[in-house]
């Protein structure tokens, strides 16, 4: 049974959904699952954008054959080689012979890396600039390298305004039928994937988002078609500013987010208790989260979101407790950059994770971290009171 929509009077949904999948890149998990959508324009020459993985491919042949009502595909716009859209390539090209892949010099070299196949015949090569007219409509072709992978392009319909923007604009989460921005609470319910996707998969290349986000501003852009999530037909400035915002480094809240790390619960302990300080002292926006429980990619993600962390922190074999450095490590595989950090760390006989922390955090850019650290030995006691509001202080006094 078919499962498409119209995007536009040309242009239809072909894409599928993946609710089995577990972990995304076999990292991330996804409980509400992930689509993989991939879209038809219906013109003098029919042109298939990007597929999808090889765990929808069944679906995804139904929703072709439905559209095409007997036509062939003429060309395959091949936009990212990532293998949840590039999987069926060999597959569209067996079922229609005479179509052409279209797709930039490093796209063709990842297809022959992938696939034993023969391209030569079969190949338009295209690079920025380039344009490709279907009848009616028109595709400029956009480079938009390291977003997030090398080969990465983007296509630009002139006729109906859309950007077909591969991974960029993506989110975790599969479609429910509604599959346009406007019919979903976005900010409720998609936000937070969104940010996670972004932040996980995207936000080490913020340079290479701002240059792509700078040849977008010259289009006149109707709609946002991406290769996971929700197409944006409507409030498009809402999500383009989360991504310059994103790929800027510039938190979207000032807020405070404390992530600790602790063995048997004293450093919990202190990690709340500061958490209460720092609401006694008037922050609304604050976040705790166990470093040990909770998805590094959730982390990131708030790391992204917030002005303000706290890293709280057992000292483990005279080092940073493992799941806090695999968190500092993601940090700054993934940039995260331009926010102010207090550091709070404990140890029965030898508290070093702070100092220790500090190191890793002057590895990256643009990190302020408050000089007024605070260092337990096995339990934050209360005769400490003082210290303990004076170290929310400072985080106070820096959030203003």
């Amino acid at each position: 049974m078919q499962c498409t929509r119209k995007i536009t009077e040309d242009i239809t949904w072909v894409g599928c959904n993946d609710r089995r999948l577990a972990m995304f890149e076999n990292i991330f998990p996804i409980p509400r699952g992930v689509s993989y959508n991939s879209y038809l324009i219906m013109d003098e020459k029919v042109t298939l954008m990007d597929t999808v993985d090889a765990s929808a491919t069944q679906q995804f042949i139904e929703n072709i054959d439905y559209v095409l009502g007997g036509r062939a595909i003429d060309y395959l716009v091949v936009q990212h080689m990532e293998p949840d859209h590039c999987a069926n390539i060999l597959e569209m090209m067996r079922r229609f012979p005479e179509m052409k892949i279209v797709a930039n010099a490093k796209t063709e070299q990842m297809i022959h890396q992938f696939f034993e196949v023969e391209t030569q015949e079969r190949m338009m090569t295209v690079k920025e600039g380039d344009t490709l007219s279907t009848g009616a409509h028109t595709l400029h072709f956009v480079m938009a390298p390291m977003v997030h992978w090398p080969e990465v392009m983007v296509s630009y319909d002139e006729k109906d305004k859309v950007l077909f923007a591969a991974d960029a604009f993506g989110t975790f989460g599969a479609l429910n039928g509604n599959i346009f921005n406007d019919e979903i609470d976005f900010e409720r319910d998609w936000l937070a994937d969104a940010r996670r996707y972004y932040t996980n998969i995207v936000g080490k290349y913020g340079v290479q988002v701002q240059a792509l986000l700078k040849k977008a501003a010259g289009l006149d852009i109707q709609m946002i078609c991406s290769l996971h999530g929700p197409v944006w037909r409507s409030d498009l400035d809402f999500f383009i500013d989360k991504y310059d915002k994103w790929s800027r480094y510039e938190p979207e809240d000032q807020a405070v987010v404390i992530f600790y790390g602790s063995i048997y619960g004293h450093t919990e302990a202190a990690a709340n208790a500061l958490a209460v300080q720092l609401a006694e002292q008037g922050v609304k926006k604050i976040a705790v989260y166990d470093v040990s429980t909770t998805d590094v990619s959730d982390m990131i993600a708030e790391a992204f979101r917030c002005s303000h962390i706290v890293l709280a922190c057992s000292t483990y074999n005279g080092g940073i407790y493992p799941p806090m450095e695999n968190l500092l490590s993601d940090m700054k595989a993934l940039s995260v950059q331009k926010r102010t950090v207090a550091v709070m760390d404990n140890g029965t006989w030898a508290p070093t994770a702070g100092k220790q922390i500090i190191k890793k955090l002057e590895e990256m850019k643009e990190m302020t971290v408050l000089e007024q650290t605070l260092s337990i030995k096995s339990a934050l006691k209360d005769e400490r009171a003082d210290e303990l509001e004076a170290f929310a202080k400072q985080i106070v006094d820096s959030l203003q």
